[in-house]
């Protein structure tokens, strides 16, 4: 006897053994709660965006304006942006450090708690490289959603493409505006190019 043919199969799937239910009976519901499935998709699901990364323009407000402009089903999330606040979290709640390594770690830690639990909880993470500072903390955020598996896009321009190539490669897409960022969201979305 085949394993699918087998008395155990047929209680499974509700068959002359199990429920009184036929094969194409089963299948029918399986296909009504795909078909149902994807319904909830296209209807309810609202995609949870991080931006990550320089934090000196309003770059984030572009893409944020954009998708609503769209009616984009879109959750944004994103570091702590002022800049005072971020560097002196550490100290200001857990007590000064005289030495600055000791300052910025204890800042970095209490920082890496709100930056780790919104990457993981991102379907998309956007990172952002600027022209006027390095951005360790960017690249170190898009290693991070990289090695997660989370759906990444580069946001620079184009004079950072050699050496931002590495971070680049492990990205789905590289965009040079908030624009391209916006039309990607929309495109992935909705299924459809922007006309």
């Amino acid at each position: 006897m085949v394993p699918h043919e087998s008395l155990e199969h047929d209680r499974w799937l509700g068959g002359e053994a199990g429920w009184g239910r036929s094969r194409k009976s089963v299948h029918a519901d399986f296909v009504t709660g795909i078909r149902h499935a994807e319904r909830y998709l296209e209807d309810e699901m609202n995609w949870t965006v991080y931006l990550s990364g320089e934090i000196h323009t309003g770059w984030r407000e572009v893409i944020q304006a954009g998708s609503e402009a769209r009616g984009l089903p879109v959750r944004f999330s994103a570091p702590v942006t002022d800049h005072g606040a971020s560097d002196d979290c550490g100290v200001a709640i857990l007590g000064a450090e005289e030495n600055k390594f000791w300052h910025d770690r204890k800042g970095a830690g209490v920082n890496a708690i709100r930056t780790r639990t919104l990457i993981e909880q991102a379907d998309i993470v956007v990172v952002r490289f600027g022209t006027r500072y390095k951005q360790w903390n960017a690249a170190f955020d898009a290693g991070y959603a990289a090695a997660l598996g989370k759906s990444l896009v580069i946001l620079h321009p184009a004079e950072h493409a050699h050496p931002l190539k590495e971070v680049d490669a492990a990205a789905q897409a590289v965009a040079e505006t908030p624009e391209q960022v916006v039309e990607i969201l929309d495109y992935v979305i909705n299924g459809v190019l922007a006309k």
